[in-house]
C-alpha cells in the first residue's frame, strides 16, 4: 500500500443497525474477560510485560504469626517463582524483590505487578510501608499495581519488600459458608513489570461508563440513545494490532476509538446547575473482626490505608474517610511512617477521620455506659492525634440503633448521623433517606442514610442513578452523599473509582452533579439547605439480623460481666480515695490499667464480634481478651477493698470480732437480700461477732448470710448470724395439685398430663406452685393478691424451636421460626435446700438426645422474687431453646430495658411494622404491666425477646453453624429472675430490682470492734427514678496536687421517663461541682447545699446528667 494515496470511495459500513439488544451483546463482549478477550480491547492494554527482570525470593513465617519488618529481615530466604503454591490459610510470607528495568523499557512509565490472588503490603526496604495490594479474579477488588517509575532508565534497579497475607479481602471465604477452609493455599499467579497502554487503558474506563449509561438509565433518555451509538462507532474504529506492517494503522484507530470516547463525555458535560447534588466520599469499611482475627485487621488498616495515601498524592482533589479510632491507634503502634502520612493528609483535608467512637460498636447490646465510653474514648484519640473531633457520628454496618444514640452522640460533640443499614429490612422499607431522628430525651441530630443503599460503592452510573431515585426525601433537601469503595474487608476506593467519578460528576443526562466532600462538609450544607425534614422518634429498629441478640451466648456473658466489674473497680477506687473517715494516702486511682481494660471491652463490642457473627478463630482471641479482663479487674477490686478496709496496720486480733462488710454500689437501698460468703475467706480463730453463727448454709458449704436495711451506695457491716425481729423465714412442703390441674396446656395448646403431687414455696410476698418438673403452676403475689401465670397453663417451660433462616445463619432468626416449636424433655425435681433463708428446687431436664440442662429454682426470705439459676450443656443443629412464661396479663405492649432507659413495643402483630418486631432486644428486664400489676422477667446475660399477648418468652441459645460452626457447642450458665409486683410499670420498682439482680452487693470478711457494727453511706438519691449509674475519677483531673483534691465524675440517668429535681447527698468535701458532657468538658455550675455535701440536680425524661466535682481528699 503507498502511504498518501488517495483511495477509492467505500461504501459506509459503520452505521448503528437497529438491533438494540445485539448491539448491547456486542459491547459487553467487547470488554469481556474469557471468550473473546483474544480479539477485543484486552487485547492491547498492556505495551510490554516482562517476568524475567523480577526475581524473587521467599521466607515462610512459622506458626501463623505476624512478625514485624524488622524481625522478617532476619529470615532465611530462598528463591520462589511464579505458579508456586502459598498457605495455610492466615499464614504470613515475606518476599524481597529485585527488579532490573530492561533497555525496551526505557522511557516509560513502568509497573511491578504481583498477583498471589491475597492481600500483601509493599515496603520499601529500609522498612516503610509503601502501599497495599489486592488479588484476585474480582474487579472491583483487584488492585495488583504498583508505580515503579515514571520514566524508567534501562539497567535500572529496585528492591521491595513484600508482606503476603494468606487470605483474600473477606478472609477465606464466603459467610454461608459453616467452617472457614483453614488448609487452603493460593497460587502466585503473576510477578512482572509491564508498561500499560494509557489511551487503551483510559478507552476501558470510558467504554464501561458507556455501557452502565446504555444499561442503566431508561432507554428513552436520549444520553441512553447517544451512549449506544457512541459504544458502536468505537467498537466500529477499534482494530487490532495483529499486523507489525499495520501497527501504526492500530495506533490510529485505538486513537479515533478514544477520541470517540473523549468527545462524548466532553459534548455531554452540563452547562447549568443540576436539581440533585451528589456528595462523593472515598470510603474504607474495615470490620475490626469478622472473616479474620483482629491481627489481621491490623496489617489490613495498614495496607488499606497505605494505599489511599498513594492515591491522594497522585490526585490532590481525592477524598477519604475512615472510622474507629482502635484501628488508627493499631497504625499508629505498627506503621508509624503511614501514620505520620495520614496526620499530614488530614490537614491537607484529603484523609479525614470520621466517627467519634472506639470502634463500629454493637448498639443493641452493649450498656449504657458503654456507649459512653466508647464517645470517650474514641473522640479523645481523635482529638489527641489529629488536634480535633470528629462531628459526624459514624455507623454505617450496625444491627439496629438505640434510642438512646441522639443524645449520647450530641453529648459527645457529634450532631450529625449516618448509616445505611436500615435500608436491609427485609420488612417494612424505610420511609426516609434525609430527616431529624429524635432520641428517647427528644434530643434530635440530623441523620442521612445514603440512598445507594451501599457503603462501598463501585462509581458505577447504576449506582449514581440509585442515590438520585432511591432518594425518599428530595422534596426537603436535593443533596445527598455516596460512599465509594471495597469495604467489610477493607481495601477501599480504587483509582479506577475515582476517574470514573471525575467523568460522570457533571455529565449531561444525568438526574445529578457530583462533587467531591468530607462527612461535615455534606452535612453542613445539609443542614444549611434543607426544609422541612421529617422527624422520626424512637429506636432505629434493624428488621433483620434478630438472631444476633442470642448467637454466642458466652460472650455476651462476659461483656455484661465485664461491663458489671470495671464499674464496680471505678466506684471502690473513687472511694477509697475521697473517703473522709479514712484516708489512704497510698492509694493511687488505677487510670492506666482501667484504660487498658476499658479498651479490650470496648473492641470485644464491635458490631461483629459481640452479636456472635465471627469465625471462631476470632472468638478464642475475644475469650484472652475478657480472661484478662476478668483476672486484671478482681485484682483492682480487691486492692481497692483492701485499701478501703486498710486492716494491714492491725498487730493482733485481741478484741476484734468476725463480721462481714456489704456495699452497696446502687443508687437504692435494698430492703433485704441473702448473700453467701466463701467461709474460707474467714480468719482463722476469730470469734464471730454476735450471739449466734449463721443460720444457714449452702450445699457446697457457704455461708448465707440475711442482709437488711441496706442504704443507698453504702458500706454495712453485719453479723453472720443476722436476723431482724420481722423475719419471715421462706418454707417449702410437697403439695397434692388440685385435681384440674392435672391436665395443662402451654400457650401453644399442648396437653401435659402430670403427676398429682408438686412443691408449693411461700415466703411473705408470694406463694409459689411447681409441677414435679420444676414448672410454674402458680405464681401468687400477696400485695397485689394477683396470680401471675394464666390459669391451666406452665411457666419455666423450656421450647425447643427449628432455627433455619433463609440465610446469615449466625445473624438472622426469621418469623416462620415461631410455627415450628416444641416442648423440650423434662426430668424431676427434688429439694436441695429447704430454708429458712433460702429454698431451692433442682432439676435436671434431658432437653435432647445431645443436649441437656440442670436448674436450681430459688426463693430467699428476702423478696417476692424466683431466680432460675441454669446450666446448659448444649450441642445442637440449628434449634433455639427459649423460655416461656405466659402470663395473667392484659396489655398491648411490653416494656423492655435499653441503656439508659426502656423502650416499649407492641404484643401483637396487627401491622407488618408489629409483625417486624417479633424478636426484640432488651438488657437486664422485660416486664408486662397492666393497671395495678405487672410481671418482670429480669436476666443476667441475655438478650433476646419475644411477647405475644400474654406470652413472654426469652432467647436462651442458639446454634447456626456459620460462620463459626462451634456456635454456643459448650456448657453456659446464667441466671433469669420473675418478679411479680404491684402496680403499672410506671409504678413499680422494676429497674432498681433488675438493677440490682446483676449489680449484686459486694461482700469481704472483716473484723470488727466488738462493741459496734458501722454504716457509711456516701450517697443517698432523693427521687428512686434518678439512676446513679457511675462514680469514677475523671480523665483529666484537675489541680496540681492529687492529694488534696479529687476530680470526680458522676453520672446519673432518668430511668422512668419523667422530671424533676433530685437532691444527691454524698459523704465527700465538695469543694466545686460543675455539669459535663460525656466527654467530661466542664459546663454549668451545679447548686451545692448543706455545707458541701448535696447537690441539687434538676433532670428531665430519660436524660443523662454528667457532673464533674471537686472532692477535698
Amino acid at each position: 500500500m503507498i502511504r498518501g494515496a488517495k483511495q477509492p470511495l467505500t461504501n459506509n459500513l459503520n452505521t448503528l443497525q437497529k438491533h438494540r439488544d445485539i448491539t448491547i451483546g456486542r459491547l459487553e463482549k467487547f470488554i469481556q474477560r474469557g471468550e473473546f478477550d483474544d480479539v477485543n480491547l484486552n487485547t492491547v492494554l498492556w505495551k510490554k510485560r516482562s517476568g524475567k527482570a523480577v526475581v524473587l525470593e521467599v521466607f515462610p513465617v512459622p506458626d501463623r504469626k505476624r512478625i514485624s519488618f524488622e524481625e522478617a529481615m532476619k529470615g532465611e530466604y530462598k528463591p520462589t517463582n511464579v505458579g508456586e503454591w502459598f498457605g495455610p490459610s492466615f499464614s504470613t510470607f515475606w518476599f524481597k524483590v529485585s527488579i532490573e528495568i530492561p533497555a525496551d523499557f526505557e522511557g516509560h512509565q513502568v509497573l511491578f505487578e504481583f498477583d498471589s490472588g491475597t492481600e500483601l503490603m509493599i515496603w520499601s526496604t529500609d522498612g516503610v510501608p509503601i502501599t497495599g495490594l489486592t488479588g484476585g479474579d474480582n474487579d472491583e477488588d483487584r488492585h495488583v499495581d504498583y508505580l515503579l517509575a515514571e520514566n524508567a532508565v534501562a539497567g535500572q534497579k529496585f528492591e521491595l519488600c513484600l508482606e503476603m497475607a494468606c487470605n483474600g479481602r473477606n478472609g477465606i471465604n464466603n459467610t454461608d459458608i459453616p467452617e472457614p477452609d483453614m488448609n487452603k493455599y493460593w497460587q502466585l499467579r503473576m510477578a512482572d513489570i509491564s508498561v500499560r497502554n494509557k489511551l487503551a487503558q483510559e478507552l476501558l474506563m470510558y467504554f464501561k461508563l458507556l455501557l452502565q449509561l446504555v444499561k442503566d438509565t431508561p432507554q428513552e433518555w436520549q444520553i441512553n440513545s447517544d451512549a449506544l451509538y457512541c459504544g458502536d462507532s468505537i467498537m466500529n474504529a477499534f482494530r487490532l494490532d495483529d499486523d507489525e506492517e499495520e501497527h501504526e494503522g492500530f495506533e490510529m484507530a485505538l486513537a479515533e476509538a478514544h477520541g470517540i470516547a473523549v468527545k462524548f463525555f466532553a459534548d455531554h458535560q452540563k452547562g447549568g446547575r443540576s436539581l440533585h447534588q451528589i456528595y462523593a466520599i472515598g470510603h474504607c469499611h474495615i470490620d475490626t473482626a469478622w472473616l479474620w482475627p483482629y491481627d489481621e485487621t491490623k496489617r489490613k488498616s495498614g495496607r488499606s490505608w497505605a494505599r489511599q495515601i498513594t492515591f491522594m498524592k497522585r490526585n490532590p482533589n481525592f477524598k477519604f474517610t475512615a472510622s474507629q479510632a482502635q484501628q488508627y491507634e493499631w497504625v499508629e503502634q505498627k506503621y508509624p511512617t503511614l501514620f505520620k502520612d495520614m496526620q499530614e493528609f488530614e490537614k491537607k483535608g484529603q484523609f479525614l477521620p470520621v466517627g467519634g467512637t472506639w470502634v463500629e460498636m454493637d448498639c443493641n447490646l452493649t450498656s449504657g455506659e458503654s456507649l459512653v465510653r466508647q464517645f470517650l474514648y474514641g473522640q479523645r484519640y481523635f482529638e489527641s492525634r489529629f488536634g480535633k473531633r470528629c462531628t459526624v457520628f459514624w455507623l454505617p454496618d450496625t444491627f439496629g440503633y438505640s434510642s438512646q444514640l441522639p443524645q449520647l452522640a450530641t453529648s459527645a460533640g457529634m450532631k450529625y448521623f449516618l448509616t445505611q443499614k436500615i435500608s436491609w429490612n427485609n420488612i417494612n422499607k424505610f420511609p426516609n433517606n434525609t430527616f431529624k431522628w429524635a432520641g428517647l430525651d427528644n434530643t434530635e441530630v440530623l441523620s442521612h442514610f445514603p440512598p445507594a443503599d451501599t457503603y462501598s460503592g463501585q462509581c458505577t452510573v447504576g449506582e449514581v442513578l440509585k442515590n438520585v431515585h432511591n432518594h425518599r426525601d428530595k422534596a426537603y433537601s436535593n443533596k445527598s452523599l455516596y460512599l465509594f469503595g471495597n469495604g467489610d474487608g477493607g481495601g477501599g476506593p480504587l483509582y479506577p473509582m475515582i476517574e470514573r467519578l471525575e467523568v460522570l460528576g457533571n455529565l449531561e443526562g444525568l438526574p445529578a452533579t457530583i462533587q467531591t466532600a468530607g462527612p461535615a462538609e455534606f452535612f453542613k450544607d445539609l443542614e444549611e439547605t434543607s426544609r422541612d425534614l421529617v422527624r422520626w422518634k424512637g429506636e432505629l429498629y434493624l428488621e433483620f439480623h434478630r438472631g444476633t441478640y442470642t448467637s454466642h451466648g458466652l460472650v455476651k456473658k462476659f461483656n455484661r460481666k465485664s461491663e458489671i466489674l470495671l464499674r464496680e473497680v471505678e466506684f471502690l477506687s473513687t472511694l477509697v480515695l475521697t473517703n473522709p473517715h479514712k484516708k489512704n494516702s497510698d492509694f493511687t486511682y488505677p487510670a492506666s490499667e482501667l484504660n487498658r481494660l476499658w479498651k479490650l471491652v470496648l473492641v470485644n463490642q464491635f458490631h461483629d464480634v459481640l452479636p456472635g457473627t465471627s469465625l471462631k478463630l476470632v472468638y478464642d482471641e475475644v475469650m484472652d481478651f475478657y480472661r484478662d479482663v476478668e483476672a486484671s479487674g478482681h485484682k483492682l477490686k480487691n486492692d481497692a477493698l483492701r485499701a478501703l478496709f486498710d486492716t494491714g496496720n492491725l498487730t493482733s486480733n485481741s478484741g476484734l470480732k468476725q463480721a462481714i462488710a456489704v456495699i452497696n454500689t446502687t443508687s437504692w437501698p435494698i430492703d433485704a437480700t441473702v448473700v453467701e460468703l466463701n467461709m474460707s475467706e474467714l480468719t482463722p480463730g476469730v470469734e464471730l461477732y454476735g450471739s449466734s453463727t449463721w443460720r444457714q448454709c449452702s450445699k457446697d458449704g457457704r455461708a448465707l448470710v440475711y442482709v437488711n436495711d441496706l442504704q443507698s451506695g453504702s458500706l454495712q457491716s453485719f453479723a453472720l448470724g443476722n436476723k431482724p425481729s420481722e423475719f419471715v423465714p421462706v418454707i417449702v412442703q410437697r403439695i397434692i395439685l388440685p385435681s384440674n390441674s392435672s391436665k395443662q396446656t402451654d400457650s401453644d395448646d399442648f396437653i401435659h398430663v402430670t403427676e398429682e403431687t408438686g412443691f408449693e414455696i411461700e415466703n411473705k410476698f408470694i406463694n409459689a406452685k411447681f409441677d414435679q418438673h420444676g414448672r410454674l403452676v402458680s405464681l401468687y403475689d400477696r400485695e397485689s393478691q394477683h396470680e401471675s401465670i394464666i390459669p391451666d397453663q406452665l411457666g419455666n417451660v423450656f421450647k425447643l424451636f427449628e432455627d433455619i433462616p433463609t440465610g446469615w445463619d449466625a445473624w438472622d432468626i426469621e418469623v416462620f421460626h415461631l410455627q415450628k416449636g416444641w416442648d423440650a424433655k423434662v426430668g424431676l425435681a427434688t429439694v436441695e435446700e429447704a430454708g429458712p433463708l433460702r429454698v431451692i428446687l433442682k432439676v435436671k431436664h434431658p432437653l435432647t438426645k445431645r443436649s441437656s440442662l440442670e436448674q436450681r429454682i430459688i426463693i430467699t426470705a428476702a423478696d417476692g422474687m424466683i431466680e432460675f439459676d441454669t446450666k446448659v450443656d448444649w450441642h445442637e443443629n440449628r434449634l433455639c431453646l427459649k423460655v416461656e412464661f405466659p402470663l395473667n396479663v392484659n396489655c398491648d405492649f411490653a416494656t423492655y430495658e435499653t441503656q439508659f432507659g426502656y423502650i416499649q413495643r407492641p404484643t401483637h402483630y396487627n401491622t407488618s411494622w408489629d409483625l417486624a418486631r417479633f424478636e426484640v432486644c432488651g438488657h437486664r428486664y422485660a416486664d408486662l404491666s397492666e393497671y395495678g400489676f405487672g410481671v418482670a422477667l429480669f436476666n443476667d446475660c441475655k438478650y433476646g425477646y419475644s411477647t405475644l399477648g400474654g406470652i413472654m418468652r426469652m432467647s436462651l441459645l442458639r446454634s447456626p453453624k456459620g460462620p463459626d460452626g462451634t456456635t454456643d457447642m459448650e456448657i453456659h450458665n446464667f441466671r433469669y429472675a420473675l418478679y411479680p409486683h404491684k402496680g403499672s410499670f410506671l409504678a413499680s420498682d422494676v429497674v432498681k430490682k433488675a438493677y440490682q439482680y446483676n449489680e449484686k452487693p459486694i461482700v469481704h470478711p472483716i473484723m470488727i470492734n466488738s462493741s459496734l457494727l458501722f454504716n457509711t453511706e456516701f450517697f443517698r438519691v432523693s427521687e428512686s427514678n434518678f439512676v446513679l449509674d457511675t462514680v469514677k475519677v475523671a480523665e483529666d483531673p484537675r489541680g496540681s496536687n492529687q492529694n488534696e483534691n479529687v476530680d470526680i465524675v458522676l453520672r446519673f440517668y432518668e430511668s422512668y421517663g419523667g422530671r424533676g429535681v433530685a437532691r444527691v447527698e454524698t459523704l465527700f468535701n465538695i469543694k466545686e461541682a460543675r455539669f459535663c458532657n460525656i466527654l467530661e468538658d466542664l459546663e454549668d455550675h451545679v447548686t451545692i447545699e448543706d455545707n458541701g455535701k448535696t447537690l441539687v440536680i434538676p433532670f428531665g425524661p430519660f436524660k443523662v446528667v454528667s457532673v464533674r466535682l471537686l472532692a477535698v481528699r
